[in-house]
């Protein structure tokens, strides 16, 4: 048996050596990450699971670094880690099996060794709003397993690309 879904109401994503093309960013503005709902992204019911959109979040991060030429295994290699020191997050709506989404991530401010993104998770289209977050990372220096002092050179000009301020 073949479904089938209108165009209009379930786009589709690029393929994946589309999304290259996709991974652009503009200082202060919003980088996006499109995903679908897969089956291991839900529950029994279809619906997304709280902690996919953690995932999620964490994707468009990791990937709106990328696109600047931060790759997260050099930052490793610097000897630097980014964990998640503090997290909101408010689900507005669910997502559920077979839909696509926007992952929306922004670096709002970088103090010092503390890096604030500001995400959302809309419908393509931008008509549904599902997830608002905000997230604060910490540099780690993985050797000592401390909070740096301060960014690696290299790191904070590149993160000066996605707040807008050299």
């Amino acid at each position: 048996m073949r479904v089938t879904v209108s165009e209009e109401r379930n786009p589709q994503l690029p393929p994946t050596t589309a999304i290259q093309n996709l991974l652009q960013i503009t200082p202060g503005a919003w980088f996006e990450y499109p995903v679908r709902v897969q089956p291991h992204h839900t529950d029994y019911g279809g619906v997304v699971w709280h902690g996919t959109y953690l995932a999620w979040l964490e994707e468009a991060r990791v990937e709106c670094l990328r696109s600047i030429g931060v790759d997260f295994a050099d930052l490793v290699a610097l000897g630097c880690d980014l964990p998640v020191v503090e997290l909101s997050i408010r689900y507005h709506r669910p997502l559920r099996l077979g839909m696509t989404a926007v992952v929306k991530a922004k670096m709002t401010e970088v103090d010092g060794v503390r890096l604030n993104w500001d995400n959302q998770i809309q419908s393509l289209d931008g008509e549904e709003l599902y997830v608002t977050a905000r997230v604060t990372l910490v540099a780690i220096d993985r050797e000592k397993g401390k909070i740096m002092r301060q960014l690696p050179p290299v790191v904070q000009s590149a993160f000066a690309k996605l707040t807008g301020k050299v």
